[in-house]
């Protein structure tokens, strides 16, 4: 190989003889096997601290392989230290007995405790997001906390209790804008205020944390707390988001909140990760009603890692979340959500055509959705960073100026979705939905609601609120659906002897129009998200009918084959991509033909195993370029003997300083005894666990080092490293030819190296795209700055809005396209949160 690997190196004393291969495979043994000298209780101190200090590590990736060794070491001390403590006379004590059942079961209580918990949040949320979308409308005159369905119980189409903020429409008009911009500006101020990871669905940065990606701070108690407070005000300002996608960000906060509390979860990553996939599970499951969908959502959708375990676990904190929810019956009709529907008819397979067309739409809507969207959220992450409540509240005022005036965009999106899925024999006809003299009246309104629905979650998801694009998607294919369902039942009645009707029976509706709308909401979830399986589940739990499972299975095929065609993954993957979160997709297969020597890093800061003194090790550590360290032997040889986090080398200096003063130029060795001096004999010896006996002329580091690391061959496609990053879950793979060192590689390293290949096969000139945001944002400078000059000759001056026309004239700060970038730890987020540089 031809990669060259630099490393640091000063003048070392007499090297000894290189060990051989048997004398590493020994030490190796005696340190991560069953030494007769397991770690005593300071050694597993000083790992439970480095794991403290490596859990508040912003914008890192969790070592799925060290974490997994550390564990096994950990339950070995834990067993060894209870079992001395417990035995009486040689045998095994009820208590130790006690103890173990206890530590199987206390996954189990965990998440029983962390279901219930969402069951109850779920309630309560549903409960005050439909009491406040409703005070925008008018007010209850028996008892003011209760909504519409509440204060007029058993009626269809209102009734006197219920009052209107006024007897005139235009009164009612301002009322309806006024209360939207509210709500909106008071989310808006309470996520920038408290908690910025609140904003936005989640559904992302979750994927990325479970596969090992660490947020600080995205899964805590204020996020919980702000994104359970401002999500019920977000939906009720009228904005198109929803709270599905939100609920599984605020579900899984409440499984990292309450896991904490247990020492169990407290530093164990690879458990909190079945917790987070068992909490995504249950987030769907109590924003569907649907249990089982919500174990196949976190399945298909979220974990990159799901073994039998987890599903079990899922399945159970869906089933305890599920039960709460309808224990408490939120809305008193024993349905777990509004739009909850059964159909006791069946369906003609001549209905399949237009079952083909609803599922044509559902990947056009994803595709065009997922593009556009990608271009605003890069327009508002470029111009919008500082405007953020504003923008919100703007979207929500114009939100409100649009959708009073259309029916079926005046009422929240959920009551909307239950209005379009029923059917119209036997239920309440919402405004004459079902009237035959008001057939073209509905589809001319149906289709400004699908148009205007389109445009303003491309606008609107995004923004910083909770917000979610499940329910916003779903109402868009259900107001679309309807309208193909009137189309076919108009046909049908134009022409009811035609042969492509005949299997009409004569004397029952032959078509549904609600069945359309439901397979249409189906089509658009299954497009904006890229799901399959799941989506199936999820709309038959919601329908409890079975006559429609195929139907639906028509749909989300023709829809995923439309979607295939636009690009893979669907708006959650792409955020992914655009925010350059370091995650591998597994639903994407790449042939690029090339070892991971062409990806690899060959310039490599390497570590020699004698000669460097405190100075030097302090001084790269001050660099700050580095997530970890190669251990060589030399630099001549380059035969590689393990392996240093950063963690673990500024943890064991700051050890070191602690335990005893050390000279700048004391030496530092990274290579354990037995290594040095293969003729000493191989009994195993304590590792060090404090630096008090040593001379502060020299310091033992080997302690720290991880001396198995995960290594690859130059040759190795790069598929297969692919492959081990996913399945394995390293940080870094070293790259050795011969025992020698060649060079590393990282997931960023893939990804850069998979953007390029990208980039290369599909090029694309972004200038139009550049120009056009540069002239739309001209036009929004200009068109605020006359807002700003209007209002301030209104009022004689008395009102100004601040910082007008100097922050709207200057230049945006942070400009971020749309092209692909990895994040590295230097750029900026949204809200003033910055990241560190790792």
């Amino acid at each position: 190989m031809n990669s060259r690997s630099s490393s640091i190196s000063f003048p070392a004393p007499r090297l000894q003889q290189r060990p051989s291969f048997t004398a590493r495979l020994s030490a190796a043994t005696i340190e991560q096997g069953d030494a007769p000298a397991a770690p005593g209780a300071a050694e597993h101190q000083i790992d439970e601290e480095i794991e403290e200090i490596k859990r508040y590590e912003d914008f890192t990736t969790i070592d799925w392989v060290q974490d997994a060794a550390k564990e096994q070491l950990r339950r070995k001390v834990r067993r060894k230290e209870n079992a001395g403590f417990f035995e009486r006379g040689g045998h095994v004590g009820w208590r130790y007995r006690l103890w173990e059942s206890y530590e199987a079961a206390q996954g189990w209580i965990v998440v029983t405790l962390i279901g219930a918990a969402i069951g109850v949040n779920a309630a309560f949320l549903n409960i005050i997001t439909e009491w406040l979308s409703d005070v925008k409308l008018g007010y209850c005159k028996t008892a003011f906390y209760l909504n519409e369905s509440f204060c007029c119980w058993g009626e269809d189409n209102g009734c006197d209790d219920w009052h209107r903020w006024s007897s005139l429409p235009p009164i009612n008009y301002v009322l309806y804008i006024m209360f939207a911009t509210i709500f909106a500006l008071t989310s808006a101020s309470l996520v920038r205020s408290f908690a910025p990871y609140a904003a936005g669905s989640g559904i992302s940065e979750i994927k990325c944390i479970i596969a090992g990606f660490v947020m600080k701070g995205f899964l805590g108690f204020w996020t919980l707390v702000i994104k359970s407070v401002a999500l019920p005000l977000a939906i009720a300002s009228g904005l198109s988001v929803g709270k599905e996608g939100p609920s599984v960000h605020y579900a899984v906060c409440t499984g990292n909140v309450i896991s904490r509390l247990f020492e169990k979860y407290k530093r164990n990553a690879s458990k909190t990760r079945e917790i987070l996939s068992a909490c995504a599970a249950a987030g769907v499951a109590v924003a569907f009603g649907s249990p089982i969908g919500g174990v196949l959502f976190s399945l298909e959708e979220m974990s990159s890692y799901f073994p039998l375990k987890t599903m079990w676990r899922s399945y159970f904190c869906a089933l305890v979340a599920t039960a709460v929810l309808a224990a408490m019956n939120p809305f008193r009709t024993g349905q777990l959500v509004m739009f909850q529907v059964h159909y006791d008819r069946s369906w003609h397979f001549f209905e399949v055509v237009f079952y083909i067309i609803i599922g044509i739409f559902g990947g056009l809507y994803g595709a065009f959705v997922i593009k556009w969207n990608l271009r605003a959220q890069a327009f508002r992450k470029k111009y919008l960073t500082k405007y953020a409540i504003l923008e919100a509240t703007l979207l929500a005022t114009g939100t409100a100026i649009v959708c009073y005036p259309n029916m079926f965009l005046r009422i929240d999106m959920t009551e909307s979705m239950e209005i379009l899925f029923l059917e119209c024999e036997g239920s309440e006809d919402y405004q004459g939905l079902c009237d035959r003299e008001n057939r073209w009246k509905m589809v001319i309104s149906l289709t400004l609601a699908t148009i205007l629905r389109v445009f303003l979650v491309i606008i609107s998801y995004g923004c910083k609120v909770p917000a979610g694009i499940f329910v916003p998607s779903m109402a868009i294919g259900a107001s679309f659906g309807r309208t193909v369902g009137i189309l076919v039942q108009a046909l049908h009645e134009a022409y009811p002897n035609s042969i492509f009707f005949s299997a009409c029976q004569p004397d029952v509706p032959c078509i549904t129009p609600g069945t359309y709308a439901f397979l249409g909401a189906g089509a658009a979830l299954s497009g904006i998200m890229h799901i399959t399986v799941s989506v199936v589940v999820i709309m038959f739990e919601l329908t409890g009918a079975l006559t429609y499972i195929l139907p639906t299975m028509i749909v989300v095929g023709v829809t995923k084959a439309v979607s295939e065609l636009f690009g893979k993954g669907g708006i959650a993957d792409r955020m992914i991509w655009f925010n350059g979160f370091p995650f591998l997709d597994n639903k994407e297969d790449h042939t690029f033909g090339v070892p991971v020597s062409q990806v690899m890093t060959s310039d490599v800061v390497a570590l020699p195993t004698t000669g460097l003194s405190m100075k030097n090790l302090e001084q790269l550590l001050r660099e700050d370029k580095y997530q970890g360290f190669p251990i060589v032997e030399d630099r001549t040889s380059k035969i590689l003997v393990g392996y240093i986090g950063r963690t673990e080398l500024r943890y064991a200096i700051d050890r070191v300083k602690r335990d005893r003063s050390i000279s700048p130029t004391a030496l530092c060795y990274f290579t354990p005894s037995a290594t040095i001096n293969p003729s000493a004999p191989t009994t195993p010896a304590t590792p060090a666990t404090t630096f008090d006996g040593m001379a502060s002329s020299s310091v033992d580091f080997s302690r720290f080092i991880d001396p198995t690391p995960v290594t690859a061959h130059p040759r190795l496609p790069l598929e297969t490293v692919m492959e081990l990053f996913r399945k394995i879950g390293p940080r870094v793979i070293l790259i050795e030819y011969h025992g020698k060192l060649s060079g590393l590689v990282t997931i960023k390293d893939c990804l850069k190296y998979q953007f390029k290949v990208e980039a290369s096969e599909n090029p694309r000139d972004d200038r139009h795209i550049i120009e056009s945001q540069e002239r739309l944002w001209g036009v929004l400078k200009k068109s605020a700055i006359w807002v700003s000059d209007k209002v301030h000759h209104v009022s004689r001056g008395r009102i100004r809005i601040s910082g007008s026309h100097e922050d709207l004239v200057s230049s945006p700060p942070r400009g971020v396209g749309p092209t692909s970038y990895m994040m590295d730890g230097t750029e900026d987020v949204d809200d003033g949160v910055e990241l560190e540089d790792r």
